[in-house]
């Protein structure tokens, strides 16, 4: 084995050791907006280990090139969708103002353990 198949063989190792870190994030945590926290980290974290480990594999530069777009385009759309879930769950879609927001929060997460 050369050194870019090493160098792929840790970068996709990590990708996926961060896809499965998301999965049990999704799994364990008790609310959506931990969940969601945990899926948009971990995974677009383990895409981009992937997307580096592939591209010294790739034979053109263009392929190189679309696999980032395609990471670029998956980062993008899963901060807009997370957004978008978040601004629509739980505590911080009420009409508190900030302070009220956070005590909330953390009396939720208290009453739940």
């Amino acid at each position: 084995m050369t050194l870019f198949d090493w160098y792929s063989l840790v970068m996709v190792t990590l990708g996926v050791f961060f896809f499965v870190a998301g999965c049990v994030g999704l799994w364990r945590f008790p609310d959506e907006l931990s969940k969601l926290h945990a899926l948009t980290k971990a995974d677009n974290l383990g895409l981009g280990f992937i997307v580096l480990g592939v591209v010294p594999q790739v034979g053109e530069v263009a392929d190189a090139i679309q696999l980032l777009v395609i990471w670029v385009a998956v980062m993008l759309a899963g901060a807009v969708s997370c957004y978008l879930l978040a601004s629509q769950t739980g505590p911080a879609s009420s009409e508190l103002s900030g302070n009220e927001q956070g005590r909330e929060c953390k009396e939720q997460t208290y009453d739940k353990r």
